[in-house]
């Protein structure tokens, strides 16, 4: 990835030492990724010579920088992802995808990531469904919603149909 001063933002994500790991991992997750430059450590410190110190990569078309910068800032779910999904097929892959090898399931297609990072995963027509313009429908499909972890638009649908 080469230097894009003054075009758009670029998310850093604060890592503790396993920056590169992490890189690794959304890499793998998102097909459509690229690993740009890594910096290391060098003798002005403050890390390691040689250990990793950023790395830029690439994902879904958003530009991240993974900084190890120790233990003393961890992800919350203050800050999270949004993944927009075509399908269930899609949400699906994402859902299993990141809550495996340590991360974790939570609430309304929320998941944490193994390195903490937290991710929300939207099959597609969920955010119409609670955004509906009868507040009524929107109300039961949220109420269905609230009651889920991983999003079921199906059952959102049924329950905003209901009467």
């Amino acid at each position: 990835m080469a230097d894009t001063a003054g075009n758009g933002f670029t998310t850093c994500l604060w890592f503790d030492g396993n920056a590169e790991a992490a890189a690794d991992y959304y890499l793998s997750v998102f097909k459509d990724g690229k690993l740009g430059r890594i910096a290391r450590y060098n003798e002005a410190g403050p890390g390691p010579v040689g250990e990793v110190m950023v790395v830029e990569f690439e994902i879904n078309g958003q530009k991240f920088v993974g900084l190890n910068g120790g233990p003393q800032f961890p992800f919350t779910e203050a800050v999270s992802f949004q993944i927009h999904c075509a399908d269930d097929a899609e949400a699906d892959y994402y859902y299993e995808e990141l809550t495996s090898n340590g991360g974790q399931e939570s609430a309304c297609g929320w998941v944490k990531d193994r390195f903490g990072l937290s991710w929300q995963v939207v099959p597609d027509g969920a955010i119409d469904l609670i955004s509906d313009p009868d507040p009524q429908r929107a109300a039961r499909a949220t109420a269905a919603m609230m009651k889920m972890k991983k999003l079921d638009v199906a059952e959102m649908r049924r329950a905003a149909d209901a009467a």
